[in-house]
């Protein structure tokens, strides 16, 4: 009987623990559901909501290279899952994606490096990260995570941006999209929650001499043609990183395609190792909650 009664207790504070750690991510589940119903109706019909959605926008332009009823699964594919044209030059990159040979470098990396092995025993992680360790108060992004376990088996980090970790991380992807893996970020705690929040106020603050926000273009102006190229929606951002950027003309990560947003924003980028960072990619990570890891990829 007194077991009983134990085993009922036991079980009764692991339920209200459960139920606590879901009460954390209550507000960021939120902003996403609100995220996803905003895209969606954005680009339902692109020529009926012109008005609304995409005032600066000609009405040729709009019937000619739009694509109408995009559901939440479409959003992966950024810029390229409305304009036609642009997914028609995406698909002909993709028949001989140029970040092969970095896949192949990145899984010589996992296996050639002491440590990597052992921090990382299943590669299938790009969606995971990044992670809020309530032990630093901090979050983890990929980036950070393998350089912490170079450092911890008594090598040098690598650059954060590019390189050997870019290489790595473009294995771990293509692993996680080979096994149907998709973005599940948790928030289990009071400065979990905290964390996302700062990362939120950081996407939508006005900065630099240009006093834009990162949302001025990827939620608002989402869609929008600035010179040639469109400006691709928050939904999806992080799925598909790293990326082929044919710009760099070569591989590189989230904090590398951050800074150069900072950039263009008129303002001097935060170090990619910075908390500032961390907290936006954690933010921006979990607005993709549920889409599938679609990494590494190619984009302009």
């Amino acid at each position: 009987m007194i077991k009983k009664v134990v085993t009922a207790s036991v079980l009764a504070l692991v339920g209200v623990a459960a139920l606590n750690a879901g009460t954390y991510n209550a507000q960021a589940e939120k902003d996403r559901q609100a995220l996803v119903k905003y895209f969606e109706k954005k680009f339902a019909n692109p020529e009926k909501s012109k008005n609304q959605f995409f005032p600066y926008t000609s009405d040729k332009e709009l019937k000619d290279n739009y694509a109408k009823g995009l559901k939440f699964n479409d959003f992966r594919l950024g810029s390229y899952a409305f304009s036609k044209e642009g997914k028609s030059q995406y698909d002909e990159l993709n028949e001989m994606p140029p970040y092969e040979d970095n896949v192949d470098a990145g899984e010589e990396l996992y296996n050639s490096t002491k440590g990597i092995k052992q921090c990382f025993p299943d590669p299938a992680i790009a969606g995971e990260y990044p992670k809020f360790d309530d032990k630093s108060g901090k979050v983890v992004t990929l980036e950070a995570a393998i350089n912490d376990c170079l450092k911890a088996n008594g090598q040098k980090p690598w650059n954060m941006k590019k390189g050997k970790l870019a290489d790595l991380e473009a294995y771990f992807a293509a692993k996680s999209k080979e096994a149907g893996k998709k973005v599940d970020i948790k928030i289990q705690s009071k400065a979990a929650a905290a964390a996302y929040e700062s990362g939120k106020k950081i996407y939508y603050s006005q900065r630099g001499y240009l006093k834009l926000s990162c949302a001025t273009c990827h939620v608002q102006g989402a869609g929008e043609r600035v010179r040639r190229e469109y400006l691709s929606p928050l939904l999806g951002h992080t799925t598909h990183f790293p990326v082929y950027r044919l710009k760099w003309q070569g591989l590189g990560t989230m904090e590398r395609r951050i800074g150069g947003c900072e950039k263009n924003q008129g303002e001097n980028p935060h170090k990619a190792n910075s908390q500032w960072v961390a907290k936006m990619i954690y933010f921006m990570s979990y607005m993709s909650n549920g889409l599938p890891v679609d990494g590494p990829d190619i984009r302009k």
